[in-house]
């Protein structure tokens, strides 16, 4: 028995006066609403109602009782006005995982700007390289990047990742330019532990694609290690636009190979499947969406 829909059957039992006329508001049987009625009872052990031909009365207990499930009814629809009020306002925390350099670069002064047009929300944000499980680690939603998308999540597409093969000018001034992506095979080529352990850069040039294999002295699983061992002289590496744009900006690194282009990555925002995302969820979404597409 569904005990809640059992005392709303009850006091408007009580309040209609009769078994028929809180039927007919209910939408339901009479029969149907006796049967609640003998529930809520047998469940008790005493009886609600003294049922005469004409009328049916409370009984001391019945009216205690009605009192408290009045009390009881209210509570409830006060808890789903508040669950309401906060699916239609955006606040509250909201939870965010996102890659390492994209969270740092591109995704944080774009939070900056949402939580200024929302105050009230509070966002968590949480920067890792490694593929999180949203569910299972409590994440309202996350970026993500790379081919793969996960079916069981709802996943939005941003503005593509172009990747690109950098060094520090030393590494240039000791090693020289190299002209064909092969060179790079006799050199220190540091590799990304999130690609797996024989990646190879793929170099494409009209219909000429070149893979090289990543065989170096180093490998991180953190974009900013690999981006600092690269200014530090010590190889040369292959990251994605967000991380290396203020250190090519700067002339920290310079590109290796402009003519040559490696695979674009794609990056998603993704969340859980909720029919009714929450207000805080879909305007950040939404937000994202609108800035970094």
């Amino acid at each position: 028995m569904d005990k809640l829909r059992a005392m709303e059957v009850f006091v408007a039992t009580v309040d209609a006066g009769s078994f028929a006329a809180a039927a007919e508001a209910l939408d339901l049987s009479a029969v149907m609403v006796g049967k609640h009625i003998r529930a809520l009872e047998d469940q008790l052990g005493a009886r609600l109602l003294e049922r005469t031909t004409r009328r049916h009365a409370l009984t001391e207990i019945g009216a205690a009782y009605l009192e408290r499930c009045r009390d009881v009814l209210a509570s409830v629809h006060t808890a789903d006005g508040v669950a309401e009020s906060l699916r239609a306002m955006p606040q509250g925390v909201l939870r965010v995982t996102a890659p390492v350099a994209y969270g740092a670069h591109r995704l944080t002064p774009v939070i900056g700007d949402y939580i200024a047009a929302y105050p009230q929300v509070k966002v968590d944000l949480v920067l890792n390289d490694r593929v999180v499980d949203l569910a299972e680690e409590g994440f309202d939603c996350g970026i993500r990047s790379g081919a793969a998308v996960d079916e069981r999540l709802i996943a939005r597409p941003l503005a593509l990742a172009r990747m690109f093969a950098v060094a520090s000018p030393a590494w240039v001034a000791r090693h020289g330019q190299p002209k064909h992506p092969s060179d790079l095979e006799a050199f220190a080529l540091l590799g990304f532990a999130a690609w797996g352990p024989n990646h190879s850069w793929r170099f494409t040039r009209g219909g000429q694609t070149v893979h090289v294999p990543v065989r170096g002295p180093l490998t991180t699983n953190n974009g900013q290690a690999l981006l600092a061992a690269a200014i530090a002289g010590v190889g040369v590496i292959v990251q994605a636009d967000a991380l290396l744009g203020p250190a090519l900006s700067s002339g920290q690194v310079v590109q290796l190979l402009p003519e040559w282009e490696l695979p674009t990555r794609q990056v998603h925002i993704m969340r859980l499947p909720e029919a009714r995302p929450s207000a805080k969820l879909r305007t950040f979404v939404d937000f994202v969406v609108e800035r970094l597409a």
